[in-house]
């Protein structure tokens, strides 16, 4: 090889790199081949690591959602005559839809199911921390009919939105099941 080539590989002037480059053309574009090898490994590296840690911090802001409040429309009246209408139901396991299968009283009275699985599940119920079946029995038959209701759509759906519709204009709209008010509030 000529001198030329040797110093424009250890960075000689712009002149003698273009001669370089006419007098041994594999030569140079060799270098720009690996060099536009390396640059785009690079790209691609870096675009790889950058969608990772966007998909994990992506991730970790979307976080599994297991326990939903809810408002009963009449309320659970403890013994005291306390009105009890907040509450949090979590997500069913398949445990919480197993267990209550081996129960007599599930095994008597099949319609019995839906009050024991709403008992495992639902956590609390105003200050009242200790649900049992017996406090889902004691509930208004429309408040079982809503927390039933309420667990088929976390459960199934995965929300507490449902789509309605007005009856005076027709309009349709979601509603939050879970949302703050009872229906009919401001």
């Amino acid at each position: 090889m000529r001198r030329v080539l040797s110093t424009s590989a250890r960075g000689g002037t712009g002149d003698e790199e273009r001669t370089a480059a006419r007098e041994f053309p594999d030569a140079h574009a060799s270098r720009e081949s690996h060099a536009s090898r390396e640059s785009r490994a690079s790209r691609e590296s870096r675009a790889s690591r950058e969608s990772r840690e966007s998909r994990e911090s992506r991730e970790s802001r979307e976080t599994l959602r297991t326990e939903f409040p809810f408002e009963l429309p009449r309320g659970y009246v403890d013994d005291a005559g306390t009105v009890h209408r907040s509450g949090v139901m979590r997500l069913a396991t398949a445990r919480d839809e197993l267990i209550p299968l081996r129960d007599d009283r599930v095994r008597e009275n099949a319609a019995y199911l839906s009050v024991v699985l709403i008992a495992r599940v639902v956590s609390r119920i105003g200050t009242v921390d200790d649900i049992h079946p017996g406090v889902i029995e004691d509930l208004f038959a429309s408040d079982l009919a809503f927390l039933q209701d309420f667990y088929r759509r976390i459960n199934a759906e995965g929300h507490t939105r449902a789509a309605v519709t007005c009856p005076s204009c027709q309009e349709n709209f979601a509603v939050d099941l879970a949302g703050g008010g009872r229906p009919g509030e401001s």
